[in-house]
């Protein structure tokens, strides 16, 4: 009986074992094609939404052409191109709520733009590279970063829009610490604009400030012109918003909000007629606009900036020439507006002037074993006013830092003296 039962046993175990396998199989299969077939819909779709893109630029984002000048189409942008300068009086996409879900990140593939029919140009126009006999490179940099006009994370959503960002018609040379820096961080705002209005997009045009006395990069090829200047200009249609922002060509320490204009400001300095196929009314109104509260997050429209520094007393400094003081050994006095505050979990007390958290240029900080020394709840006293601080300005956590320890080291701004101000 029990041999007769293992006989059963293995024969099910066949029979239905196989088809257990096929069955497996069948739906691996079956997966498969539907993986495929969704990666086909997913190009497809790609493809639509860059003849969109395509057409709103065309209807919308292009500025006007001279005669003189040549328009040149990409996937996702469109510029013109200044032989004179080897790279583009300026660049127009289009930031769209695409960027929040995509997935593509840098590609590095530059190269020149076959489009670009005198020659765009080229690499050996920002550094040389030679390859040693371990086969690795040995590079030879003119000191400048190869800098997007239209940055390649705008473009995130389409593997296609995001390699031709790499194009050498879109790069000019920019120093290192503004690339990576402040420009990189207006570039941030303006997508971050889009997390924060995920139903609308951004047209955007950028570019360098031109002119034929600028220097140029003599060791490179083909003698690119080093730019002083850049400006970026965007409008959001749905809700009827524009900003521009003139940005100086070198480290920058004080925070974006500092360099806003109006995008009629832009033209008059540029030359260029930006959203000319806009209707009258529209353009007028949209490219008076400067107000930069209206494109920082919720959290950050407390933020202001600097007080001029020539508008300060003499001895007395802003927020961002504080960072010169950094580990001098004598007291120097601060002013700023306190916009945002923090107790920690020890009970320390911080407060930032000018900008909050994450972009915080200033920081004030009070440990806790020095409260007893405050007749007044500090954060209650000072949140939201204008104050002058004295002490010395410490490294924290790479933030300058005032360690105050008594209330007679903090003066409202508006109790200066006569003498003083």
């Amino acid at each position: 009986m029990m041999r007769l039962l293992m006989i059963v046993m293995f024969l099910y175990s066949i029979v239905f074992g196989q088809t257990n396998q096929e069955k497996i199989e069948a739906l691996n299969k079956k997966l498969a094609d539907l993986q495929d077939q969704q990666t086909q819909i997913k190009l497809e779709l790609e493809d639509y939404k860059l003849i969109k893109i395509r057409k709103d630029l065309d209807e919308v984002g292009i500025p006007y052409v001279r005669s003189d000048e040549v328009l040149i189409n990409h996937s996702a942008m469109s510029l013109v191109y200044s032989e004179f300068h080897e790279q583009a009086k300026w660049v127009a996409h289009i930031i769209t709520p695409d960027i929040i879900e995509g997935k593509y990140s840098r590609t590095n593939d530059f190269r020149p733009d076959k489009k670009i029919e005198s020659g765009s140009a080229i690499e050996q126009d920002y550094f040389l590279k030679y390859m040693k006999p371990d086969s690795t490179y040995e590079y030879d940099g003119f000191g400048y970063d190869r800098g997007h006009l239209a940055p390649s994370a705008d473009f995130r959503w389409s593997a296609k829009a995001i390699s031709e960002s790499y194009l050498y018609s879109n790069m000019s040379p920019q120093v290192a610490d503004f690339n990576r820096g402040k420009w990189g961080d207006l570039e941030g705002l303006l997508r971050g604009y889009i997390y924060n209005n995920p139903t609308t997009q951004l047209y955007v045009v950028t570019g360098p400030i031109l002119n034929k006395k600028l220097p140029h990069i003599e060791r490179g090829t083909n003698k690119v012109t080093i730019p002083k200047q850049y400006f970026k200009i965007a409008i959001d249609i749905k809700n009827n918003r524009g900003i521009a922002f003139l940005m100086p060509n070198k480290n920058i320490q004080y925070p974006i909000a500092s360099f806003a204009k109006s995008i009629d400001e832009i033209e008059e300095l540029t030359g260029i007629d930006f959203y000319h196929s806009l209707a009258d009314s529209i353009e007028n109104e949209i490219e008076k606009q400067s107000d930069v509260s209206l494109w920082i997050p919720e959290k950050n429209k407390q933020d202001v900036k600097p007080i001029s520094a020539p508008s300060l007393p003499a001895n007395y400094f802003n927020t961002v020439q504080a960072k010169l003081y950094v580990g001098e050994s004598k007291k120097v006095n601060v002013c700023g507006k306190v916009v945002g505050t923090k107790i920690s979990k020890n009970g320390h007390v911080f407060l930032n002037l000018d900008q909050s958290f994450p972009n915080q240029i200033f920081t004030v900080a009070i440990w806790k074993k020095n409260h007893p020394n405050f007749s007044y709840d500090i954060i209650k006293k000072w949140k939201g006013k204008t104050i002058c601080l004295e002490g010395k300005v410490v490294d924290f956590g790479g933030t300058p830092t005032m360690i105050l320890e008594k209330e007679d080291e903090i003066t409202p701004y508006s109790e200066l003296s006569f003498q003083e101000r």
